[in-house]
Parts: C-alpha cells; sequence; structure tokens
C-alpha cells in the first residue's frame, strides 16, 4: 500500500488549483446567482486534457486513471462544486458510456471531440415519473428498418441545453423489464431532438440542468450502443464509476468547506481569544477532518478496485454514500463555525452548505445506495 501522492497526481493538483484560483475563484458567485454554465471554460479544461481524463491518448484523452481522475474532481470542487459536477459528469457518464460500451467506429466518431471539450456531453436515464425506478422508464424507441424513432422525455439531465453529444437509454421492450431497455447517442440538431425546461435550483447552480424532449425523432441505428436490451445493465455499470464521481465531489466540498472553517475559527476572535480555542469548535473540527480522511481513504479503494477490473459496486455505493453525507455534515458544521456570518454570501461556507446536499441524491440516492450495499452483502 502506498498512501503518498505519485508524481503525477502531484503536478495534476497543482496545475488544476492553479487553473481554478485563475479561471473559476473570480465569476464563482457571478455564475452562482444568474446561473450561468460557462460553456467556454470547459473549452479550456479541455485543452489541459480534463475533460477526458480517463480516455486513451489515441483518442484524444489524457489516459489518466481512476486515483488522478479523483484528483481532479476534488481539486476543481474545492473551488466550485458546480463546475466538478459538470466535469464529472461529462466525463464519467456521457463519455465514459460511448468508451465502454460503443464499437471502434462510434469511439473515433465521438470520443476526440468529448476529450478535448469541443463538445460537451449530457446522459439521460432519469424521467419525471422514474427517478430511482429507471425501471419504469416512458420513453420509447420503435424500431423502422434502419432507424429507431423515439418520443418521450427525460428530467434532471445535465447539460441537457448546451450538451453536444447525449447519451439515453430508452425503453426497447416491456416496461420494468431490465433486459428492454437500449442506449443510444443523439447529436445536437438532430429533428425531434430538444431541450425543454431549466430547473432552478438550489445549489449547483452553473452546472446546467433541464429536460431533453424527443418527438417521433429518428435516429440510424448505427447510434445504438452495444445490443438491443442491454441498456439498463450498461446504465448500473456506468453508474458504479459515476459513484466515484460523486464521492470526488462530495470530498471536494468536504475539505472546501473544512478548510473555510479552519482558516476562520483561526482568525474569529471572542472573549479575548480564536474560537478555535474552544472545545466546541475545535471538536467539530477533529470530527470533519476524521471523516474527510476516512471519506478519502474510501474512494481510492473503490478506485483501486476500479483500475484493477475488480468488482466494485459495494464499495463504490459505500464511498458515495458515506462522502455524500459526510459532505453534507461538514459544509453544515462549517456554517455554524462561522455563525451568522456563515449565512451570508460573503463567505464560502454558504454555497458549499447550498451544493452540498446535491451528492445524497444525484447518481442514486442515500437509500439507494444502502439498498445496492445490503443486497450484496446478503447474497
Amino acid at each position: 500500500m502506498n498512501f503518498d501522492y505519485s508524481e503525477i497526481q502531484f503536478l495534476i493538483a497543482q496545475s488544476i488549483k492553479d487553473f481554478a484560483e485563475k479561471n473559476i475563484r473570480p465569476y464563482i458567485m457571478e455564475w452562482d446567482e444568474a446561473q450561468i454554465f460557462p460553456k467556454q471554460l470547459f473549452k479550456k479544461l479541455g485543452e489541459m486534457g480534463f475533460m477526458g481524463v480517463l480516455v486513451p491518448a489515441e483518442l484524444g484523452g489524457s489516459g489518466l486513471g481512476y486515483h488522478e481522475y479523483i484528483t481532479i474532481i476534488e481539486e476543481i470542487s474545492k473551488v466550485d462544486p458546480s463546475i466538478g459536477l459538470s466535469v464529472a459528469a461529462h466525463n464519467s457518464l456521457c463519455t465514459n458510456h460511448i468508451l465502454t460500451f460503443g464499437n471502434e467506429e462510434q469511439k473515433k466518431k465521438w470520443i476526440p471531440k468529448l476529450a478535448t471539450g469541443e463538445h460537451i456531453g449530457a446522459w439521460g436515464l432519469t424521467e419525471h415519473n422514474t427517478g430511482s425506478d429507471a425501471g419504469g422508464m416512458n420513453t420509447t424507441a420503435i424500431r423502422d428498418g434502419d432507424f429507431w424513432v423515439i418520443n418521450g422525455a427525460k428530467n434532471f439531465i445535465t447539460h441537457a441545453i448546451s450538451g453536444d453529444i447525449a447519451v439515453v437509454i430508452v425503453r426497447t421492450g416491456e416496461k420494468g423489464d431490465s433486459k428492454g431497455m437500449t442506449a443510444f447517442v443523439f447529436e445536437k440538431g438532430t429533428p425531434g431532438f430538444t431541450s425543454g425546461k431549466k430547473e432552478n435550483k438550489l445549489g449547483m447552480r452553473a452546472s446546467e440542468t433541464a429536460e431533453l424532449i424527443f418527438d417521433n425523432c429518428r435516429i440510424p441505428d448505427a447510434n445504438r450502443l452495444g445490443e438491443v436490451g442491454q441498456g439498463f445493465v450498461q446504465a448500473m455499470k456506468i453508474l458504479d464509476g459515476g459513484r466515484i464521481s460523486i464521492g470526488a465531489l462530495s470530498l471536494g466540498i468536504a475539505k472546501g468547506a473544512y478548510e473555510a472553517a479552519l482558516k476562520y475559527s483561526q482568525e474569529r476572535h471572542q472573549f479575548g481569544q480564536p474560537i478555535s480555542d474552544f472545545q466546541a469548535i475545535s471538536f467539530k473540527l477533529a470530527d470533519m477532518a476524521t471523516e474527510i480522511e476516512a471519506s478519502e481513504l474510501l474512494l481510492h479503494k473503490a478506485a483501486f478496485l476500479k483500475e484493477q477490473h475488480r468488482p466494485v459496486t459495494t464499495l463504490g455505493a459505500m464511498a458515495k454514500m458515506y462522502s455524500s453525507e459526510v459532505c453534507v455534515k461538514v459544509a453544515n458544521d462549517a456554517v455554524q463555525i462561522h455563525g451568522g456570518y456563515g449565512y451570508t454570501k460573503d463567505y464560502p461556507v454558504e454555497k458549499f452548505y447550498r451544493d452540498s446536499k446535491l451528492c445524497t441524491i444525484g447518481e442514486g440516492t442515500t437509500e439507494i445506495q444502502k439498498l445496492v450495499i445490503s443486497r450484496n452483502l446478503l447474497k
């Protein structure tokens, strides 16, 4: 076991820190309050190789592993979790789905532009009435010769408006049948493929979330990823890696909130001493630091299993569940340490607090993670 950063991880962490300080931090509240999705920022991130972290170099990516990926998402999220969320969704969901299940022709067609940030990726599974019950989806694809006709809608989709490429899982069989769903790639501008309502969210407001709408949308069978009926199985495998992504996002939020609270507690004086000298505050900091450390270890163990091509479903769910709950708790305690100032937008913990809650919901709620873990334990 080696718990030190490799040289490349250290260099990546430093480069993303420098990038975030220059290109993200000055605009955080502007983007948040106006709900601006800064698409040009992702072009810059693509130029640095952060939009194709797991993509092989021959397809235009960085060819890095999951440990480096965690480092990138964490460091971005320590500054602005909204941007961390968008980078995570682009990499681990859309791009990774095509990379994992696409054929060579499909990979060469779509991956290079996604990996360089020229194209932004979206991924669609959730619908208005399904949520965690993905098998009950109503969006359908009916075959018509060499084409498929798709009707329905997906919601809570990251980059639904600004995305250039979307991987979407739709129903090609009976409702509730895990072998009755298939994944397809949709390109922006395809007739019948549009975006709908943009969500007005509590947090993660610079990360765009909206509907995808399909109205007699015709796409060629060449856009199908894998076999007919394998979409749900594919989605569950993609979400195994997605849980590591959301865990890394959670870790970044927790670290950002903790570091802000630690700094403030040493600067803020009451009764003639820094508030960090009071046991009520110092014990909070001790709990926060310990839980962050545990989150980080869980995540990197999940990354290790992923890179070894070993089963990661249980540990990925554990890492996501624990890290997301910790980030909410740490953000809450960080606001408490700041007192009244923590409730204002003059300090960063207010935004960490709002952003943190999504982590216990997105890509599988805490309750779904417990379901996944318990079922695997009882097998």
